[in-house]
């Protein structure tokens, strides 16, 4: 039987879990996004250019988009570039997710559901603006599964790698009293370095997104699993 209640004197009471390829499936639609947001900027589908910022999309997944177009369209105009197809970038995404290309990833939602009946605090990140992450929230009835979600801007505006989104996660809920007591969860070599630099006592990396168990083995994963449903049973051992 699954206790409801965490009766460890030291629970991993915050869990932090990213959302487009841990908890949510949205069958590539990044690239797709990418691609409507490249061609706007004059970059041709099937050219060598396409081809090379693909691989750094593909690569960086998980990273703040507008930090992605900063490296992408970096010179002369490059802020104003960068602004522009981070702009487009988010304007196709969210007509797919209108057109209900997302869905919550196999058990995902019963994994949220048991955490938070064990007493455990869940916080969703994205590296996606807020309008985007919205979005997504509203397509799948999730606006009020968790108590707080978070985006780049909500933590100072710097995305994965940098920890800020799971520190911000930490002061604001209050659930646990030292970090090291945090659960990160997510699907990209950027998760796991965000969950580590955080200090995050358990960093899992799930197997349902962009990035392989190597990657995120090699970028400090100190698990990974198939799926996030098989994070509460994580949780729970590693309190035994």
């Amino acid at each position: 039987m699954t206790s409801t209640t965490s009766t460890t004197a030291n629970p991993y009471n915050l869990v932090v879990l990213d959302m487009a390829g841990t908890t949510v499936a949205d069958g590539g639609l990044v690239e797709q996004a990418f691609s409507t947001a490249a061609q706007r900027l004059g970059v041709r589908p099937g050219s060598d250019e396409h081809a090379r910022q693909l691989a750094y999309v593909r690569a960086t997944m998980g990273e703040s988009k507008i930090s992605v177009f900063r490296h992408l369209f970096a010179g002369e105009g490059g802020e104003e570039k960068a602004r522009y197809a981070n702009t487009a970038f988010e304007e196709a995404y969210g007509e797919l997710v209108d057109g209900g290309r997302v869905a919550p990833l196999p058990g995902a939602r019963e994994a949220v559901d048991r955490l938070t009946a064990e007493g455990r605090t869940v916080v969703l990140t994205t590296g996606f603006a807020r309008t985007t992450q919205d979005a997504i929230l509203t397509a799948l009835g999730w606006q009020d599964l968790v108590p707080l979600t978070l985006c780049p801007a909500d933590a100072g505006g710097r995305g994965r790698p940098y920890p800020d989104m799971v520190l911000a996660a930490f002061l604001r809920t209050g659930a646990v009293a030292d970090v090291r007591r945090t659960v990160v969860a997510g699907d990209t070599s950027y998760d796991m370095l965000g969950g580590v630099r955080s200090g995050a006592g358990i960093v899992a990396g799930v197997l349902t997104g962009a990035h392989d168990q190597d990657q995120l083995t090699r970028h400090g994963a100190t698990h990974v699993l198939g799926s996030v449903a098989e994070l509460p049973d994580l949780i729970a051992r590693a309190e035994a």
